[in-house]
């Protein structure tokens, strides 16, 4: 469309309007040629919005279902985030939504309609069949409605679509005033599904709209470029799933990158580790963060020379003490390390060597909690980690090189980094096996 301001300078506008008479759909039925006879004066450059319950329909999506959660949990892929009877999840399609997008309106009872199988090949079937029946160029965005994070309210964003630019990538270019645009990137087909909605509504019967005026979003695209990849996504689960996926993924890494350490990172595990439980109100933990190079290195060759001393004392061959040294050098390959420490501030003296030992005990538990803490925190942050025994074994030299005071006692060192290769699976662990109930 085409608008003249006062001074008889173009303005960009546009038309929606939502397309009377579809009727009810049926499986089987041809979407291109319902659409074409309800609005046979498409034209070129016109883009139509079509609502993915039709095409559902259309393609046989309804199925029967003994109840709607049964069929949610078989079109689930992942589940996101769940409170209540709520669940957020990424369905077969890779969309994440409420519900895998599984529908009990609009259908008959006992049925359920699913998303359509392929929305982007949807979109295209329509658009390759209005191009046959009424020889018009347009584009197909075929839309369902969303929920969004941090924001109330529902809208609808496409899920399919063929002949249309679903991104406006503006990034290299610049804003009125110069400033170069370096992170604008619209997503222009979510646009459009959401201008469609406010004519098509939601229980008026009308699923289709055009909009015209847009012909220069007419292109190659398709929805699923706007579905966000797992690697840029930094909200792909729900508090409580994070949680748990930090910790069921957190893994002992022994090869790093070269890419360096946030200290902001570490720091936020520190955080993470000092909300452990601890006896007597007391607060054990201690953290030293080896940044630089340089203190890295002092460290790890003072504790070298005490593990080959040791080794040596034990009557080991020179062979045997340089595998052992080889071994032991995931805390040099490491670009960052840190050094626990346990202090028993607040612990009582009983004088009796039963309690006394009991009493250290609950500090040392206490102190791996908070070194737990600090590894899932660590591997919530994407970094690897290997949490090694080494400096208990030779506390006062690591006492000595890293000034510390003489009640700090290391409990083993972290390395830390990015990993090198994505983790191995892990076996399979039953809980069952390590349960008892009395």
């Amino acid at each position: 469309m085409t608008a003249y301001g006062s001074q008889g300078a173009v303005v960009p506008s546009l038309r929606v309007w939502a397309v009377p008479g579809i009727g009810e759909v049926r499986p089987g039925d041809d979407l291109a040629k319902v659409i074409a006879a309800a609005a046979p004066d498409l034209l070129d450059g016109d883009i139509l919005l079509v609502t993915s319950k039709i095409v559902s329909k259309a393609e046989g999506r309804v199925v029967t279902a003994e109840s709607r959660e049964a069929a949610i949990d078989a079109e689930t892929v992942r589940v996101v985030a769940r409170r209540g009877p709520l669940r957020i999840v990424e369905n077969r399609q890779g969309l994440v939504m409420a519900a895998a997008g599984v529908d009990a309106s609009n259908t008959e009872p006992g049925t359920v309609l699913l998303l359509p199988e392929d929305p982007d090949g949807s979109a295209a079937a329509i658009r390759d069949g209005l191009a046959d029946l009424l020889g018009v160029r347009v584009g197909v965005i075929v839309t369902d409605t969303f929920g969004r994070p941090w924001r109330a309210g529902l809208t609808d964003v496409a899920i399919g679509a063929a002949g249309v630019r679903v991104l406006d990538d503006l990034r290299g270019g610049t804003d009125a005033y110069g400033n170069p645009l370096s992170a604008t990137v619209v997503a222009t087909a979510d646009e459009l599904a959401a201008a469609g909605d406010l004519v098509k509504g939601k229980a008026g019967g009308l699923p289709v709209a055009v909009v015209r005026g847009l012909g220069h979003a007419l292109g190659e695209g398709a929805a699923r470029e706007l579905v966000r990849s797992a690697a840029d996504d930094m909200f792909r689960l729900g508090t409580s799933e994070a949680i748990r996926e930090a910790v069921t993924q957190r893994r002992t890494v022994r090869a790093f990158t070269d890419e360096p350490v946030d200290p902001g990172s570490v720091r936020r595990a520190v955080a993470a580790a000092v909300t452990a439980p601890a006896p007597h109100h007391t607060t054990p933990w201690r953290f030293v963060l080896l940044e630089s190079p340089a203190a890295r290195t002092e460290l790890l060759d003072a504790m070298r020379e005490a593990w080959i001393a040791d080794l040596r004392r034990d009557g080991k061959s020179e062979e045997s003490i340089a595998k052992r040294v080889r071994r032991g050098d995931v805390l040099r390959n490491a670009p960052y390390l840190a050094v626990p420490c346990m202090v028993t501030d607040g612990s009582h003296h009983y004088g009796h060597a039963r309690r006394d030992a009991a009493e250290r005990e609950m500090f040392v538990v206490a102190t791996g909690a908070g070194v737990q803490n600090f590894l899932v925190a660590l591997a919530a942050e994407r970094l690897g980690s290997a949490w090694v025994s080494s400096t208990m074994f030779c506390r006062d030299v690591v006492r000595r090189v890293l000034d510390l005071p003489a009640d700090w006692e290391p409990m083993g060192a972290v390395a830390i980094g990015h990993p090198a290769e994505p983790p191995r699976p892990r076996p399979a662990r039953a809980a069952e096996a390590f349960i008892e109930v009395r």
